[in-house]
């Protein structure tokens, strides 16, 4: 590796496999001067996969198209695609010249181009720098920034792709139910109150925690878990209990609707930690008037609730 004057390049030996890879591609091509492009190109990406690597950026050589043999017949490309960034392309240089040919087919849809010196002996290649965009079929090296531009570049790019991953959960979570503010009076929508939906119904089951605990706020929600055409509800029940400062006591129900007097036979009541994983799991049988799961959760703790009847399941999520 070089650093002259604050302008960073690295310099490296070409690995035997991307060589004979980039042989053997070479030799597949109808003509001659094809078959020099594809080598100088493969060999160029090679390189470039492995020294990411190094830097600990994802690379996907499946994905990028310079990896597909179609597009060796159609284009000149030799890009390298990164996860969920985009793809880089790295155009080849031999020895001497001062200048890189990209051709137009490899100006749309890149995150920016390296320049790939490669030896004429094609064992070893140095990275000359990189830019972002070009605005012709030619770029001069001149014109190249230095490698840490590069790096500097793709970590930006990396924390921009985790901000909006971020953003985007926070998006599938809009329909995640904070129970915490249910003692603020704060109800989200289609939780309703028990009498609404039960009328006739008993509103609660026996429960260890209802009966040492006063302080306690319930809801509920119709729940469908009939086909097109064929409604089978039933009502999901939820009731909180605060323990401490740090926990919350939780009763999970399922019972049936007025116009019912049991529960569906095989109906499964799941608990869901935040990875998705079964805690714990309730089933109806012929004749159940109800199934409860009682457990415990921490403060900002997220946990799912599933129910399931036959190949109908249902999913809602929750944050205490």
């Amino acid at each position: 590796m070089s650093n002259k004057t604050g302008f960073l390049t690295f310099t490296g030996l070409i690995s035997p496999g991307a060589r004979r890879l980039a042989e053997q591609l070479c030799r597949q091509q109808a003509t001659p001067e094809k078959g020099e492009q594809v080598r100088l190109n493969t060999l160029s990406v090679s390189f470039v996969n492995s020294y990411l690597q190094c830097m600990g950026f994802e690379t996907d050589l499946e994905a990028s198209d310079s990896w597909n043999p179609v597009q060796h017949l159609l284009m000149d490309v030799a890009d390298l695609s990164l996860k969920n960034l985009g793809s880089l392309e790295c155009r080849p240089v031999l020895e001497g010249e001062q200048f890189v040919y990209v051709p137009p087919e490899a100006q749309l849809n890149r995150i920016g181009y390296v320049a790939v010196q490669i030896s004429k002996s094609f064992r070893e290649a140095k990275l000359l720098g990189f830019v972002k965009e070009v605005s012709n079929d030619v770029l001069s090296i001149s014109q190249l920034h230095s490698l840490e531009d590069l790096l500097d570049y793709l970590e930006y790019l990396t924390q921009l792709n985790t901000a909006k991953l971020a953003d985007d959960s926070l998006k599938v979570n809009n329909n995640l139910v904070n129970l915490k503010q249910w003692f603020e009076n704060i109800f989200d929508a289609g939780w309703q109150e028990i009498e609404s939906l039960l009328r006739t119904q008993p509103a609660y089951v026996a429960s260890s925690l209802r009966s040492s605990k006063g302080d306690l706020v319930s809801r509920g929600k119709l729940i469908n878990l009939g086909k097109l055409l064929t409604e089978q509800a039933v009502v999901l029940v939820v009731t909180l209990t605060p323990d401490n400062d740090q926990e919350m006591d939780v009763i999970v129900e399922v019972h049936p609707t007025s116009k019912e007097n049991y529960l569906p036979p095989n109906l499964h009541l799941t608990l869901l930690d935040c990875d998705g994983a079964s805690v714990m799991e309730a089933q109806t049988r012929s004749s159940n008037k109800n199934i409860q799961l009682e457990f415990s959760c921490e403060i900002g703790e997220r946990f799912s609730v599933k129910l399931a009847l036959a190949d109908v399941s249902t999913i809602e999520d929750f944050v205490i």
